[in-house]
């Protein structure tokens, strides 16, 4: 709104300067719903790719001179599913999908227990020519899922999973990983928790998780010493822990997304050469869901020199009968430069704003 310099106007040019940015314009799209088969488009905040070993808990506008619309188109035609995503409708950026086949049914016929062993093939590409350019970057992973138990009756059900899988740079020899781990799920009509504990190992550059909360700033500047773009900074060999737990609670029971006492999703990896990555959100709703308070952040190379902080919060006050509603956020970024540097910043705004849905 103002310190622009000479000739400048009240709207930054940075936030409708490319094709890109029109992208802010879509809110939400979707066709088909929770159907297997379903458009979705929008903003991808914390979006992770099926078995998440390549694009984990990624945010598209993680970039605050970047606002692009992606996409996600879901297909299922037994024994395969399909995802496939596009960080960006209007742009040349971050493309992948993953196929996942049911291999008891390819074998054996269609199973009373359907996706029991799983097969999944994923592969991403960066093109990098909008939100600025970098260097193409294209990695894959290959994935096995085995369901050790899966309970079920009217009030939810339990699952816990075994899965195993190795990923690298098409092209590039000796850029490799492997990983193993479990997980869980259980539903319930009020609950809603899926927990994942993986053991990873890394060589070569290559490192699962890659597209994650941070990349679109890693893309110019990775955090850590070397300062230099995530497709050119060295990754030292060695191994990790990741954890991550998604968890959503309400006393009266679990409806429509925006209908939660409680949400919580967090993840973190410990890397053995002493770096650990931290992310996370908690929203929460109290006063009878009249008010909405929201904390958040993300900390990338703890315990090495250059490390990353960012925090943003969120309250939302509903009045009216819950139409009308004010709201106050509040955070820091970090603006890439010309340069390939990152300067910091923060951001405050309020706002009054009006919803009815039917």
């Amino acid at each position: 709104m103002w310190g622009g310099g000479d000739g400048a106007g009240l709207v930054r040019k940075e936030d409708w300067d490319t094709l890109s940015d029109w992208g802010q314009v879509v809110r939400i799209l979707t066709l088909g719903g929770d159907a297997p088969n379903s458009l979705w488009m929008g903003a991808l905040e914390s979006y992770t790719l099926l078995s998440g070993h390549l694009v984990r808990r990624y945010n598209n506008r993680g970039n605050p001179d970047y606002h692009p619309a992606g996409a996600v188109l879901t297909g299922l035609m037994a024994p395969v599913y399909v995802e496939a995503f596009a960080s960006d409708v209007l742009g040349a950026r971050l493309m992948g999908a993953e196929v996942v086949l049911d291999a008891q049914h390819l074998l054996f016929g269609r199973p009373r227990n359907p996706l029991r062993y799983l097969l999944s093939l994923s592969a991403v590409h960066d093109w990098g020519k909008a939100g600025g350019t970098s260097e193409p970057t294209t990695l894959a992973h290959l994935d096995g899922t085995v369901i050790l138990v899966r309970r079920a009756d009217p009030e939810g059900g339990f699952e816990l999973q075994a899965m195993g899988g190795w990923g690298g740079r098409p092209g590039e020899g000796g850029a490799w990983g492997a990983v193993a781990g479990l997980g869980v799920e259980a539903v319930s009509s009020t609950l809603d928790l899926r927990a994942r504990l993986e053991a990873r190992l890394q060589r070569g550059g290559f490192r699962q998780g890659a597209f994650g909360p941070d990349y679109e700033l890693a893309r110019f500047q990775v955090a850590g010493p070397s300062a230099l773009p995530q497709a050119d900074a060295p990754f030292p060999d060695g191994s990790s822990v990741h954890g991550e737990v998604i968890l959503s609670w309400d006393a009266e029971g679990l409806g429509v997304l925006g209908k939660r006492h409680l949400r919580m999703t967090m993840g973190a990896e410990a890397f053995s050469w002493g770096r650990v990555d931290v992310d996370g959100r908690l929203e929460a709703q109290v006063f009878h869901r009249n008010l909405s308070v929201a904390v958040g952040g993300v900390a990338m190379g703890m315990g090495q020199p250059g490390a990353r902080y960012l925090a943003s919060s969120e309250a939302r006050w509903r009045f009216l009968g819950g139409r009308l509603y004010a709201v106050g956020q509040g955070g820091t970024l970090l603006f890439p430069t010309a340069e390939g540097t990152l300067r910091p910043g923060a951001f405050a705004a309020v706002g009054l704003g009006v919803d009815h849905v039917r």
